[in-house]
């Protein structure tokens, strides 16, 4: 037989696109032709499977050799090919026999030596596999995050000639073994209980745990807003298997280590104020994911928030409303999951001293409102609390003491109990409520009506602004164990919107 067929995958996004590989032999003068838009790193890939295949104790066969990667309209990189590839070589030269190439697909990188080097993006491989019902044979190093794809059968390999052992019927290769996680016992480095006083954000940041609600602090240097932005992780619960999956994912696409993602551990990135808007969003001639993507089912914490420009700052407008990204190109489209929970932080003013009793401020009108119009209207409006962080005097900040303030385990305890119960009405968070649910799950009285109208004229609220009111009203309902959104759950969600530091205005 001088053809052999090899099923592998491709990467795109998020998603790995069949990829059949054809190998033909004939006759004529030795050379080898690799067709079906292959990049470079492809292209280069028959230097690696010549001598992978020597170096094995194989023979490269001397004749004609045709490699066909299909379809043909569906651009290939990496070097994820490598081993299908030298493996259709083996079986079309009749060195191995093709008995077993139907039912499964492989994916790998060689070395020179024939060693199996991992790849990115297994895990959408897997999931897209397991979907086909087909065996999935990997290099070792990719264990880890396939085997998070449960009932799929997943072979790993360290070297070629384990694989074609294997298809020679001499050995079996050892199955891959997820690893036992236990997601109850969670250790984070930082606790609630760490931030001293600030009652109020800590309000603020159970709120934003309990139903996923995008939060703004401001405040001076020094009041602890990174510090409480930090801690929100401890509040959050571990990720499902739907979730994990998800998220996994696009670390695999990434490049990046799956193992606090296996663990169950949200992510929580938190990139320079001098990140792009390529790296904010994802992006490249080969899109990759960036920040938001990367926070997909986690948090992205954007600290001093004016500093970042506002060309990448406006990026995110979309991707908050919509929960995923599309990076257009003029070959293709991508588009990446994004449904991230945005907490950020920022001084109040140029020099971060406006409204500070010690009256260090020394910024102009116009230098604050130049400072604070760097956040547009349209951004702002899908934020859902705005807190102020006052940083306490030394001496109260002494006197305070820790041991009779609340953990983030005591604290998580209530969030989870008010997700528990947002998944059961809706099976979603409060955040992500659309329009026509809200109406519905979040009922209010002809007084709590009036009550939000007043208050939407008062500080300029949009009809977006008082869609969020209610939703943050709704978890503040479900946090207090309320069927029905009362009087004081909607007022404290308005006790949220009340602008930034002494300047409420600028927001309104």
């Amino acid at each position: 037989m001088s053809l052999a067929i090899v099923h592998t995958r491709a990467q795109l996004g998020v998603a790995a696109p069949s990829v059949t590989v054809e190998v033909h032999l004939s006759a004529g003068l030795p050379a080898l032709m690799l067709v079906g838009l292959p990049e470079a790193a492809v292209r280069e890939s028959k230097e690696r499977v010549r001598s992978a295949i020597i170096n094995s104790g194989f023979e490269f066969p001397q004749r004609r050799i045709t490699i066909n990667l299909a379809p043909a309209d569906l651009p290939k990189e990496g070097g994820r090919y490598d081993l299908a590839i030298a493996i259709g070589i083996l079986v079309a030269s009749r060195q191995l026999p093709a008995d077993l190439l139907g039912n499964i697909e492989l994916l790998g990188e060689l070395a020179l030596s024939g060693e199996l080097r991992s790849i990115t993006g297994v895990l959408p491989a897997a999931v897209a596999c397991k979907k086909q019902q087909r065996s999935l044979w990997i290099p070792s190093g990719n264990c880890t995050e396939a085997a998070l794809v449960r009932e799929l059968d997943i072979r790993v390999a360290d070297h070629l000639l384990d694989i074609c052992a294997a298809l020679a019927g001499k050995k079996e290769l050892p199955a891959a073994v997820p690893e036992i996680q236990t997601l109850q016992e969670q250790r984070y480095p930082y606790d609630l209980s760490d931030v001293k006083g600030q009652i109020k954000a800590k309000r603020a940041l159970e709120i934003a745990a309990a139903g996923g609600h995008n939060l703004l602090m401001s405040g001076v240097p020094g009041s602890g807003k990174s510090m409480l932005a930090a801690r929100l992780p401890s509040l959050l619960p571990p990720l499902v298997e739907e979730e994990r999956l998800e998220a996994a994912a696009i670390y695999s696409v990434a490049g990046l280590s799956v193992e606090s993602i296996c663990r169950g551990t949200r992510p929580f990135r938190a990139p320079h104020h001098t990140a792009s808007a390529a790296a904010l969003v994802g992006g490249g001639s080969h899109p990759r994911p960036g920040e938001i993507s990367l926070a997909h089912q986690g948090v992205l914490f954007l600290d001093e928030l004016p500093e970042f420009s506002r060309k990448v700052l406006e990026v995110l407008r979309e991707p908050l409303e919509t929960g995923s990204i599309l990076i257009s190109r003029a070959a293709r489209q991508t588009e990446f999951p994004a449904r991230f929970q945005l907490i950020a932080a920022m001084n109040p003013c140029p020099c971060g001293y406006a409204g500070d009793s010690s009256g260090k401020c020394r910024c102009t009108p116009d230098q604050i409102r130049r400072y604070q119009e760097k956040l547009s209207g349209p951004l702002l409006d899908r934020i859902d609390l705005f807190v102020t962080v006052a940083a306490l005097p030394a001496e109260t900040l002494l006197k305070l003491d820790n041991a009779k303030a609340e953990t983030s385990a005591e604290v998580s305890r209530r969030v989870c109990a008010a997700l528990q119960v947002q998944y059961q009405r809706q099976a979603c968070r409060n955040s992500i409520l659309t329009a026509q649910s809200l109406d519905a799950i979040c009922q209010l009285t002809d007084q709590n009506r009036q009550l939000l109208a007043t208050a939407a004229t008062r500080f300029g609220l949009s009809a977006r602004a008082c869609h969020r009111v209610m939703k943050v009203a709704r978890t503040i309902a479900d946090l207090s164990g309320n069927e029905k959104v009362e009087s004081e759950n909607l007022m404290e969600a308005l006790g949220f919107r009340d602008g930034l530091v002494n300047q409420p205005s600028a927001f309104s």
